[in-house]
């Protein structure tokens, strides 16, 4: 609540900030997202490639600048919602409450998955050290504008972690809503328009990664942009990332 008040009145009262602070907003916001569709998804979530520990360290700060959680916590109700999807079980489902429920309400209502169980892992010291410092360092991610001026804060901080939050929700919500399903078909569908929102980086390609969620690469033709994808290419290219998978993809466009 607190972050979405702050972003509405940064909205009003500094619509045009300056180019620089619109430049490093897009930057933060751009890694962190990258942080979430490479590391947290396709690396941790589902193992479909494995990282250099430099650069998995790295993504996983900027995806907790960005206000995505713990990589435990993350992965744990990812692996989740894929091992019960369809079911009253997937804890995020528009099933259980509809869109706002897939949306948002799920993350303070729905309670915590057992870790242990879901990403098991995941228990080590490198990723509990995350869940540790998660509060101080949303607490820099948040306030940490405030040192370049007013506009900064607002942008940097709650107008940023606004637009990100949403961009990330809208994956559990309407890319789950498949208006043309049958009982007990898989809903998740891809939606081209979301595309922008997640800087083409391929979350929006969500049916094709359902369809092969072993797959790191999410966008499946030319047409459908994946830039997750071309910056986890790259990175093996450069012996920065092993053991990518190219799983065999149906059609799921």
């Amino acid at each position: 609540m607190l972050i979405h008040v702050l972003a509405a009145i940064g909205l009003a009262f500094f619509a045009t900030p300056g180019w620089r602070v619109i430049a490093g907003t897009v930057t933060l916001a751009w890694f962190g997202a990258l942080g979430v569709t490479v590391c947290y998804h396709r690396a941790l979530s589902h193992t479909a490639l494995r990282l250099h520990p430099v650069i998995k360290h790295l993504l996983i700060f900027f995806a907790m600048f960005n206000g995505s959680g713990s990589p435990d916590s993350w992965t744990a109700n990812h692996r989740q919602h894929h091992s019960k999807v369809e079911t009253a079980e997937d804890i995020s489902s528009p099933l259980i409450g509809g869109f706002w429920w897939a949306h948002l309400r799920w993350l303070w209502q729905a309670g915590n998955v057992p870790l242990g169980r879901w990403c098991p892992d995941l228990d080590k010291p490198e990723y509990r050290f995350w869940s540790r410092i998660q509060i101080p360092l949303l607490a820099i991610s948040l306030f940490g504008g405030l040192a370049f001026g007013l506009p900064a804060f607002f942008w940097l901080g709650p107008m940023r972690l606004v637009a990100s939050l949403h961009a990330q929700c809208f994956v559990n919500s309407i890319a789950h809503m498949r208006e043309d399903r049958q009982p007990g078909e898989d809903s998740s569908q891809n939606i081209g328009w979301l595309a922008p929102l997640h800087f083409f980086q391929g979350e929006n390609w969500h049916r094709n990664h359902h369809a092969a969620p072993s797959s790191a690469r999410f966008g499946w033709k030319r047409s459908q942009l994946d830039v997750g994808w071309y910056v986890i290419v790259l990175l093996e290219r450069v012996g920065l990332a092993k053991s990518v998978k190219r799983a065999q993809m149906r059609d799921a466009a």
